[in-house]
């Protein structure tokens, strides 16, 4: 889900910001190769550009090595990486020795994290995934938006990347499609990573603090653990502690309420096929939502963060409805409302109660109608996964507040 939601991201920002267009100078088909002419002890360097169609044995063979080594190659690597996946647009590098020819290394990069190293010895080949060692400065960056995310971040020179990042922390919190506000703010401290004292890409951002609509929201990275992976680190209880949290240890990666309301039970659960109602004689199409049963009156909250889109009568049936954008991917109705208590434009924040449960519109009984809808089409809340956002544990809070003191004084200085 999380690539969902950078995708998302990214359309926001292109739409809000203008299109977005990237040259890159042409380059041969053909592999370089770098010759190192004052330093004869430096091995001879191949490098191919892995094109569409292009499969490891093809690029061995445009290397210069035979058939049999490449599948020796495939298969000491098979437990470590499946050499069979290798992905169009990067670079793949073999080093050969100067005098002797001999193939003395190949260097993979898996992603931006890990490489690939294959190298001969005695016994075959050995295939070792190694962690990238990046050159890291922390840099500040800040602006004020006067039309958008995007724009500010090209005023400022920001790598358009870190300002992705940027927008993804906040993702649960601040709407960057249309909750953006001119006069809005932001500050945040990020690493910058360079390779041979060439600049690569931005790295991690530690701090940050963004000033939406006169709300100031902070987030800082924290782990726990002395080592991240890909997967997130983890504490002594296995509860992955790797994220972004506000000043009070809660994570800024909002999980949605399991129930938007106390109830009974469930009248009528998400369906796609027809439904008959013997109260109107008549059929649905379908039922994209979950019946929750509950007295009326009984208190409706919002399952997230969010912005009312609408509330208001409904004349299609849902009565009294109320719809809620959380971020660019999610967004919830709640319909038949006895009361509405929130007004188009407001921000809610998780918990908050928005109205009433109630019969009206095309309602068999008292039941709070709940949809939600993930990308413009309704889902079944009762079965999607949603991301864990449990704060940090009590027991990791001194730790963690020592950890930002540093990061949140000169955020705010």
């Amino acid at each position: 889900m999380k690539y969902i939601v950078s995708i998302m991201i990214i359309i926001g920002l292109i739409v809000a910001g203008g299109f977005i267009f990237f040259t890159k100078d042409s380059q041969e088909n053909e592999p370089s190769t770098i010759n190192h002419v004052q330093a004869k002890d430096l091995d001879r360097e191949w490098i191919i550009d892995i094109e569409s169609g292009m499969t490891f044995s093809d690029i061995c063979e445009q290397a210069g090595l035979e058939h049999g080594t490449m599948l020796e190659m495939v298969e000491a690597s098979s437990e470590v990486y499946d050499l069979t996946k290798v992905r169009v647009g990067r670079k793949i590098k073999f080093y050969f020795d100067r005098e002797t020819n001999n193939f003395v290394k190949m260097i993979y990069p898996i992603d931006t994290e890990e490489e690939l190293f294959i190298t001969p010895t005695e016994e075959g080949f050995l295939a070792e995934r190694k962690e990238i060692e990046y050159e890291v400065i922390v840099k500040t960056a800040q602006g004020t938006i006067n039309s958008s995310l995007y724009e500010s971040a090209m005023e400022q020179e920001i790598d358009i990347r870190a300002i992705i990042d940027l927008a993804e922390i906040f993702s649960w919190t601040i709407d960057f499609g249309v909750g953006i506000r001119q006069g809005d703010t932001y500050k945040f401290i990020f690493e910058e990573r360079y390779r041979n004292g060439e600049y690569v890409m931005p790295g991690k951002i530690v701090a940050a603090k963004f000033v939406n609509d006169g709300r100031l929201v902070e987030g800082y990275y924290f782990s726990a653990s002395p080592v991240a992976t890909a997967e997130g680190s983890e504490d002594e209880d296995g509860v992955l502690v790797d994220g972004y949290y506000d000043l009070s240890g809660e994570s800024l990666q909002r999980i949605f309420l399991k129930n938007p309301v106390e109830f009974r039970y469930i009248s009528s659960g998400y369906t796609t096929g027809p439904r008959y109602i013997a109260e109107f004689s008549a059929y649905t199409s379908s039922h994209r939502a979950i019946d929750y049963v509950a007295a009326i009156g009984t208190p409706v909250r919002a399952v997230g963060d969010g912005t009312v889109t609408s509330a208001g009568w409904n004349s299609g049936g849902y009565g009294n409805l109320i719809k809620l954008r959380h971020n660019e991917t999610y967004g919830t109705n709640y319909a038949h409302l006895s009361k509405i208590y929130v007004q188009a434009g407001q921000h809610v924040t998780q918990g908050d109660v928005i109205g009433a449960v109630g019969s009206t519109g095309y309602s068999t009984g008292p039941h709070l109608h709940y949809e939600m809808v993930q990308n413009g089409t309704k889902i079944n809340s009762l079965t999607i996964e949603f991301p864990a956002s449990d704060g940090v544990a009590e027991d990791k809070m001194e730790e963690f507040s020592q950890a930002i003191l540093k990061w949140q004084e000169q955020l705010n200085n």
